[in-house]
């Protein structure tokens, strides 16, 4: 396997980081969901998913984002996606994600936009 998957956890400010290395598919979704479930059962649900070195992501790896968005924002937390390489950027963009998930530029990006606070309509 010329792109081997994995998942490297850090935590950054309070939030759980998940880096992405690799290919991103029906055979490596399971470990990627197992990595997502495992922090939103410790009660860690403000998470970013770090995508500077994953090469690619098929309909199975994207199905893991949307699995767990509802019950995360339910909860509180999100889950911000940074350092997109362009062409796994344009899989998340022409599929809706990117209208759906907060995507930024990079990590520093991703821990502000948690610092940020949100602006309550009146």
């Amino acid at each position: 396997m010329a792109n081997p998957f994995s998942i490297h956890k850090s935590s950054e400010q309070g939030l759980s980081v998940l880096v992405l290395t690799g290919y991103l598919d029906a055979h490596t979704a399971p470990e990627f969901e197992k990595a997502v479930e495992t922090e939103f059962e410790a009660g860690r649900v403000k998470l970013v998913v770090e995508c500077s070195r994953l090469t690619y992501i098929s309909s199975a790896g994207l199905g893991v984002f949307m699995s767990f968005i509802e019950e995360i924002r339910s909860t509180g937390g999100d889950i911000k996606i940074c350092s997109l390489d362009p062409k796994v950027f344009q899989v998340f963009d022409i599929l809706g994600f990117s209208a759906l998930f907060d995507i930024v530029p990079d990590l520093p990006a991703a821990v502000q936009r948690f610092q940020e606070v949100p602006v309550k309509e009146t």
